[in-house]
């Protein structure tokens, strides 16, 4: 998996063992803009996880935000997440 899209859901299925991950490549509809001209991409995530079933919102994005790592400094310029421990 060379591409940031599936480096993204590599990284999130091993974190949470998800039931539903989706995660979407929106870079092309930023083509442009500022941010993205270092390279960098825009994705959104949607995630329903048992892992996720004590946390807040907060503690969910962080802990997602911890998952991909390094990836929000060299790959990832924005992320909109849609994370809940249920469908």
């Amino acid at each position: 998996m060379s591409g940031r899209r599936e480096r993204i859901e590599a990284a999130l299925r091993a974190a949470f063992a998800p039931d539903v991950l989706e995660v979407v490549d929106d870079s092309h509809r930023h083509a442009g803009h500022e941010g993205a001209r270092d390279g960098r991409g825009h994705f959104s995530v949607r995630i329903r996880s048992p892992a996720f079933a004590s946390m807040t919102a907060l503690a969910r994005h962080r802990a997602i935000y911890a998952a991909l790592g390094d990836m929000m400094q060299t790959d990832i310029h924005a992320l909109s997440i849609d994370a809940a421990a249920q469908s």
